[in-house]
């Protein structure tokens, strides 16, 4: 075994989410194969799809990459429900599987053979996806492990490339039954700069913004959220959101 496979054996916890690659369909049970996991995944019928599945290859086709969450881990297996990810959260771990592609795409480019070498060594203490995200803005470990022209060159790469920006949407309710209501809701909602707010009928709004960094950017729209219901509730007014 590896120093990397150990690594992610270790690392690896109940509930973290896997992206796996299905290996055969047994009666009702899934095997599967998990990226950097040497133990295989299974999934019986119920933690595939929520209600009565009338054909099972609907939701899991052999040599198709699904994304699971991982419930219970034993020596020998790792017992995954695929029902219990949600829609965001096989988006992100699909793309930051993407973009782990073509950071290796990247360094095999500049190192050729080597490249593998190198991945190994950074997946020894961490993803490649997590050691890129960092170099963008402190490249000194990089430098380190391949020198200051190699790293160059990869990071005039990785700055050339267009990042797809995630958006974040969600909707509240903020009413009021004062007779002055509308105009507290514009006090409210005037103010805010950093994203963008729609109306969409009586006392339902929605707030949208997007960013290359997703989850920097999903706890701005919480704190801006969390600030309009500490307003709502000074001036008596009543404030929920709606998870989409």
């Amino acid at each position: 075994m590896s120093k990397a496979t150990e690594h992610f054996l270790k690392m690896l916890e109940e509930g973290d989410l896997v992206l796996c690659t299905v290996d055969r369909i047994v009666g009702t049970v899934v095997f599967v194969k998990i990226e950097n996991e040497e133990r295989n995944g299974s999934l019986i019928l119920s933690e595939v799809a929520p209600g009565r599945i009338r054909n099972l290859r609907d939701y899991v086709v052999p040599k198709k990459k699904i994304v699971c969450k991982v419930l219970r881990i034993s020596s020998e297996t790792i017992d995954l429900s695929l029902r219990r990810v949600t829609q965001k959260e096989k988006k992100e771990v699909i793309e930051e599987y993407n973009q782990e592609r073509g950071y290796e795409n990247i360094l095999k480019s500049i190192l050729g053979d080597s490249s593998k070498q190198l991945i190994d060594k950074i997946k020894e203490k961490e993803s490649l996806y997590n050691f890129f995200e960092q170099i963008k803005q402190d490249p000194a470990p990089l430098k380190k492990l391949i020198g200051e022209d190699n790293s160059k060159k990869i990071l005039q790469i990785i700055k050339k490339q267009k990042t797809k920006k995630s958006v974040i949407k969600k909707e509240f309710n903020l009413t009021s039954t004062k007779s002055n209501g509308l105009e507290l809701i514009k006090e409210i909602l005037i103010d805010i700069k950093d994203a963008e707010i729609n109306y969409i009928t009586a006392g339902k709004f929605s707030i949208k913004t997007q960013s290359e960094e997703l989850k920097k950017e999903e706890r701005k729209l919480k704190m801006i959220l969390e600030d309009i219901e500490k307003k709502a509730k000074e001036k008596g007014m009543e404030f929920s959101t709606k998870e989409k």
